[in-house]
């Protein structure tokens, strides 16, 4: 069945993680996604990690349901033939560095003299302008500069940490898919086609505010140094394993006093309301996780469980993918890829009631689908064949 993007075609440039995730997110919704990578120096996500055949888990991961194209845009053919494909696309996406764009002539000017509406996108780690736009960026960069590492420290006053994943480049590519959405519909509605930005730092800082910026929110009055509310997070240890415990509302606090069999607590005037829970929140859980070291994790999900505490098992990755839940949700797909062999994936997470979109191919080949592409635009065999002798073009020797 077509998805709901069914129609829509995507000019695809990005490599990594951040562009290839918000295209890969499209392209499950039914858009068709043509990937285009470098002739000599294809996505670099192909060799990050293990895999065979340039086909890596981030690659596999981030580029299924996508064609491939793979065009030199330093040779003026190559160029010519990005420009001719440019004709038919509703969106060109990009996460070159500021300027790149420019000298390669694939500029929004230049792609829009060819496709009048076309939806431009821009994905940056800073920005286009200031002191930074033009510096190299990876994701512990924007971690750092955005204050996320000291968010997920915990205080200003104690060493700030990264977050073990590459937050910043995978919310990035979902605001960046959300925002080509929305620039398709203000086009349905008016025919205008816009230039769509979209940084790494804007998007973390934007992620931040809804939660963990209320120091710096109201003007004027802004917290010099963020405190700890708790040096101890939400995941506990039993005799056994680790489990998380979150009694956030009052019927829920009063449910775990009487499961933890500390009724007394109910009464303790530190923790009489939310805002004294909240003040003394770094002994209440401390005296939690006193008690939780009691019972083994099974017996403790159990209880808690039967007590409508909020709670589940700490699993590791091995462990989440046989999840009962997992499961029951059919999250992970299971597909035969031409190269890469049977893969495991996580299924697109929104699902449509009427425009479910089906998995159609897993990521492409380094150019696996040029002579598909340039055939479809009107270039002949010959023209091809002329292409790729003086390598504008490349496609696999199987092609």
């Amino acid at each position: 069945m077509p998805g709901p993007l069914n129609g829509i075609r995507i000019i695809d440039l990005t490599t990594v993680i951040s562009g290839p995730s918000a295209t890969m997110l499209l392209a499950d919704q039914g858009a068709e996604v043509i990937k285009v990578e470098s002739v000599t120096t294809p996505d670099h996500a192909r060799g990050a990690g293990f895999g065979e055949n340039q086909f890596t888990p981030i690659f596999l991961n981030n580029n299924r349901n996508k064609r491939g194209l793979a065009l030199d845009l330093k040779n003026e053919t190559g160029k010519a033939m990005l420009l001719k494909l440019t004709e038919t696309a509703d969106v060109f996406i990009q996460n070159f560095r500021p300027g790149v764009v420019e000298r390669l002539g694939v500029n929004e000017a230049v792609v829009r003299d060819r496709k009048k509406d076309v939806i431009y996108v821009s994905i940056s780690g800073f920005g286009e302008t200031g002191p930074l736009s033009h510096k190299p960026v990876y994701d512990p960069i924007i971690q750092a500069i955005s204050g996320l590492t000291t968010v997920q420290g915990g205080s200003d006053d104690v060493r700030p940490r990264l977050v073990r994943t590459i937050l910043p480049d995978k919310l990035t590519g979902t605001v960046t898919a959300q925002a080509v959405t929305s620039a398709l519909f203000h086009r349905e509605r008016t025919g205008e086609g816009q230039h769509v930005r979209v940084s790494m730092l804007d998007a973390v800082v934007s992620f931040l505010w809804s939660s963990d910026m209320g120091g710096q929110t109201f003007v004027g009055k802004e917290v010099s140094t963020q405190r700890a509310a708790t040096f101890i997070d939400l995941i506990y240890e039993t005799k056994t394993t680790y489990i998380s415990v979150s009694a956030m509302a009052n019927k829920q606090w009063l449910a775990l006093c009487d499961a933890l069999g500390q009724p007394q607590w109910k009464d303790d005037s530190r923790f009489s309301t939310p805002a004294k829970r909240d003040l003394n929140a770094d002994l209440r859980l401390q005296m939690t996780q006193e008690k939780l070291l009691e019972k083994s994790a099974e017996e403790w999900l159990t209880i808690l469980e039967q007590a409508g505490v909020p709670c589940a098992p700490v699993l590791t990755r091995s462990q989440m993918i046989h999840h009962p839940q997992v499961k029951a949700n059919k999250l992970l797909i299971e597909t035969e890829h031409a190269i890469a062999g049977k893969i495991r994936q996580a299924r697109p997470a929104a699902r449509f009631s009427h425009s479910q979109a089906e998995e159609t191919h897993g990521a492409p080949m380094h150019g696996e689908h040029t002579i598909e592409i340039l055939s479809e635009i009107g270039y002949s065999k010959e023209q091809i064949q002329q292409a790729a002798a003086i390598n504008a073009i490349t496609y696999p020797k199987s092609s």
